[in-house]
């Protein structure tokens, strides 16, 4: 059994410096666990849903990139600007919420500059999702 995540679950991607927080923005009337609305699997939007992560420093980020070329080959962080694309992978198939999948501490986040964003708190402590 996994763990639903929820408003404000704190969230970790591989090159960030900082953790950051998820942002649910329910579609109708929100589905919600112990108090707060839960994510589904298209909660992914950047700058929306996914805040920034501090400083990126992944070299497949072009203003990271650039910074470190222009620092002679050493690695610059820059400002993140979570760039996702596709959606959280692989959800609760059995727990819709909005005819989407329930987002859940196991799922994962692929960033268009190579890191991958995980669940570090889910938000929730007592509700269980299949």
């Amino acid at each position: 059994m996994a763990i639903p995540a929820v408003m404000s679950a704190q969230l970790q991607c591989s090159f960030g410096a900082a953790p950051s927080a998820l942002m649910v923005i329910p579609e109708g009337p929100p589905v919600m666990a112990e108090n707060k609305p839960m994510a589904t699997t298209m909660d992914n939007k950047p700058l929306v849903n996914i805040l920034p992560f501090a400083m990126c420093q992944s070299l497949a980020n072009p203003t990271v990139a650039a910074a470190t070329a222009a620092a002679l080959g050493v690695l610059t962080p820059m400002p993140c600007v979570p760039a996702t694309a596709a959606p959280w992978a692989p959800g609760a198939p059995t727990v819709l919420i909005a005819n989407k999948p329930a987002l859940n501490n196991t799922s994962k986040l692929m960033c268009n500059w190579g890191g991958v964003i995980q669940i570090l708190n889910p938000g929730a402590t007592t509700e269980q999702i299949p």
